[in-house]
């Protein structure tokens, strides 16, 4: 209760005050709410499985089922923070691995060389893209749409739909595989996909706050016309932004060899779903400007967490979706709660 000075006595909305604190926590900080989800899931799969869920082994096996998403959707969530979305970087990334396999195995080029190639095809799918969507204007949806039609047929068409079996590779081309390389810490295992994934995503988080192409992705992605006219070279960031994207979808494809240990180019189908999946669920907005990459690193987590739970409780594997569903749209809600208030 107060008295605003004219004799009347007002009554503060305490409630009202409760939310705007945590409106603003939100908003600047994006991260917090996947994270808090994850660690009350961590917490509740841990009490219903104790020790079988609880153990090294089984942490560290989550962070080895999504570092494959975890990778594709640092890209991802590099595009959707412009306000845009690529639905090619699984595409992207199966292609490159194609063609580091391909480009050492019939043509007998050295693994270091193949290994180059397929990620500046990685790099040049990126280019197109961001050529498309930044100096032709095409809508992002629409532009990506057509690319992964593309490179998929191009990915069938070239390698002729032939698997290079893990045995070879392991003979010939052991590089192809390092990122599966094993690391054991005192029942814990990782992986260097694990550990790349990881780096990734920090070098990624400073790069997004601390630089001046950083504030440049998070201004585009708000308001191009706004960023334009406070000096922001707005093409250009955006093609920047797509080559990133698929320069880091060609390194996705690179540990997707190391984690099936094969060349196969029907490998990551479901590449695109899981890494928008991992990006809304951690909290990036969808109409752009706003999130963080270790949001969407703790949103990759959560869905490796039920996964992994739910697997071990012996429920069927269609809860997970359901669970995940619930998720993806709770994070939009809430989203569009922010983005409310804000406005």
């Amino acid at each position: 209760m107060t008295d605003n000075g004219s004799g009347i006595v007002s009554f503060e909305d305490h409630n009202s005050g409760i939310l705007r604190k945590i409106h603003s926590a939100l908003h600047h900080a994006p991260s917090l709410v996947p994270l808090v989800v994850l660690t009350v899931s961590v917490i509740i799969f841990g009490l219903l499985l104790g020790s079988k869920f609880f153990s090294p082994f089984a942490l560290t096996l989550i962070l080895q089922q999504v570092q494959i998403v975890g990778i594709v959707g640092a890209a991802q969530a590099l595009v959707i923070l412009t306000a845009g979305i690529d639905l090619s970087v699984g595409a992207i990334m199966v292609l490159s691995s194609v063609v580091m396999g391909q480009f050492t195995f019939r043509y007998g080029m050295p693994v270091e060389l193949a290994v180059a190639c397929g990620l500046c095809c990685g790099l040049l799918c990126g280019f197109i893209n961001g050529f498309f969507v930044a100096v032709v204007k095409l809508p992002p949806f629409i532009v990506t749409l057509g690319m992964w039609q593309i490179v998929l047929a191009t990915n069938f068409l070239y390698s002729s739909n032939e698997t290079i079996r893990s045995q070879d590779i392991a003979e010939i081309a052991p590089l192809l595989q390092i990122f599966g390389t094993k690391f054991e810490f005192g029942g814990a295992v990782l992986t260097g996909g694990v550990i790349f994934m990881v780096g990734l995503v920090f070098v990624l988080a400073y790069a997004l706050r601390h630089t001046a192409w950083g504030r440049h992705v998070h201004a585009v992605g708000d308001d191009p016309e706004a960023a334009n006219l406070a000096g922001v070279k707005v093409k250009q960031t955006l093609i920047s932004v797509y080559m990133v994207a698929g320069l880091i979808c060609s390194f996705a494809g690179w540990a997707l060899i190391g984690r099936i240990g094969s060349v196969s180019p029907t490998s990551g189908q479901l590449a695109n779903i899981e890494s928008i999946t991992a990006v809304v669920i951690g909290g990036i907005s969808l109409f752009g400007g706003r999130g963080s990459i270790l949001g969407m690193l703790f949103g990759a987590l959560i869905v490796g967490v039920f996964s992994l739970g739910l697997r071990l409780l012996g429920a069927d594997a269609q809860w997970t979706y359901l669970f995940i569903g619930l998720l993806i749209i709770f994070a939009v809600a809430v989203d569009q709660w922010i983005r409310k208030v804000v406005s």
